[in-house]
C-alpha cells in the first residue's frame, strides 16, 4: 500500500527543476517560441507585458518583507548628496588643495550641510533601540531609498543600533548599488519609480523627511497629497531641518491664493533633531 499523501505536497512541477534540468542537458535557452515564458527576458520585457512586470515588482518586495516580519516602518527621505562630517571635511580640505574655486563652494556647501546626515544616522539608531525591546507586531524599522546621503545615514544608525532596516532602491544610471548598511536580505531594487513609492507607503507608520532635491520633493509631496486626499491614512510626516523647508516652501502663499485650507498644514509638523522627530512619531502612536 502506497503511503498517503501530505497535503501540503506540490501538486505542480517545480518550475525551477524544469529549468534545471533544460540546462542540465546541454540545450541553450533561445529566445524561440519553445522557451517557457518566465524564461524569456525578451518576452517579458515587450510593452505588452509591463502590467506583469508591475505585478512583479509589487510582490515581490512585499513577500520577501512579510517572510522578513516586516510590517511597520518610518520612511526617511532625504538628499542623496550630503556626506559624513568625516567625509566632508575630506571632501573641502581636498577641493581648497585643488584650487578650483567652484568645486570648493559645492564642498562647503555639502560640508555645511554635513550635520543633517549625522541627525539621519542618530535618528536611525533612536528607532532601532527602540525595536529592540519590543515583540514583532510592535517593531519599526527603518525604511529609505536605498542609496547614498540622508538614505544611507539613516541605514546606518538602524545598522549601529543592532537594527535591520529597509532599502528600496530605483535602477538608475548614477546610482548602480544600495548603500552598504541596508540589511541584504531587505535590499529592493526597483524599475518604476510608480511602484517604489507605493512601497513606501504601504508600511508607513511615519514619514521623516530632511532636506533634499526633486526626489525628496516628489516624494514628500506625494504623500501629502494622500493623507489631504484621505487616500492614504494619516501619519506623522515630520519635515526636518524647519529653517530649509520654510525657506524652500511658503505654505502661507498657498492659504493667501485659496489653493490649500489652512487646516491642511496640520498634516505635517517641523523638527530640528532627533529627540523631536522621535518624540512626534511616539506621541502621535502614544508608544
Amino acid at each position: 500500500m502506497s503511503s498517503p499523501r501530505n497535503i501540503h505536497d506540490r501538486r505542480l512541477a517545480d518550475a525551477w527543476a524544469t529549468l534545471q534540468a533544460h540546462a542540465d542537458s546541454g540545450l541553450p535557452l533561445d529566445p524561440d517560441a519553445s522557451r517557457l515564458a518566465f524564461a524569456d527576458p525578451e518576452f517579458l520585457l515587450r510593452r505588452e507585458t509591463r502590467g506583469i512586470r508591475f505585478q512583479l515588482e509589487l510582490l515581490k518586495p512585499d513577500l520577501e518583507q512579510q517572510a522578513m516580519g516586516i510590517e511597520n516602518t518610518i520612511v526617511v527621505f532625504g538628499s542623496a548628496r550630503f556626506r559624513s562630517e568625516e567625509e566632508s571635511a575630506e571632501l573641502v580640505a581636498a577641493a581648497e588643495a585643488a584650487g578650483d574655486e567652484a568645486v570648493i563652494r559645492r564642498a562647503r556647501a555639502l560640508a555645511r550641510n554635513a550635520h543633517y546626515y549625522e541627525k539621519a544616522r542618530a535618528f536611525g539608531k533612536l528607532v532601532a533601540h527602540y525595536s529592540a525591546s519590543k515583540d514583532p507586531e510592535d517593531m519599526l524599522f527603518i525604511c529609505t531609498g536605498g542609496g547614498p546621503g540622508i538614505m544611507q545615514a539613516a541605514n546606518r544608525g538602524a545598522y549601529e543600533g543592532d537594527g535591520i532596516s529597509v532599502g528600496l532602491s530605483i535602477a538608475l544610471p548614477m546610482e548602480e548599488h544600495a548603500n552598504p548598511y541596508v540589511t541584504p536580505a531587505l535590499s529592493f531594487k526597483f524599475h518604476y519609480f510608480a511602484l517604489r513609492k507605493m512601497h513606501f507607503m504601504m508600511r508607513a507608520k511615519a514619514l521623516v523627511a530632511f532636506p533634499g532635491g526633486f526626489g525628496t520633493l516628489d516624494e514628500l509631496f506625494e504623500v501629502i497629497t494622500l493623507v489631504q486626499t484621505r487616500k492614504a491614512r494619516q501619519v506623522p510626516i515630520v519635515l526636518f531641518g524647519s529653517d530649509y523647508w520654510k525657506r524652500l516652501v511658503n505654505f502661507d502663499v498657498l492659504i493667501e491664493e485659496g489653493v490649500i485650507s489652512p487646516a491642511d498644514l496640520d498634516l505635517f509638523q517641523y523638527a530640528d533633531d532627533p529627540e523631536t522627530a522621535w518624540e512626534i512619531i511616539r506621541s502621535f502612536y502614544r508608544l
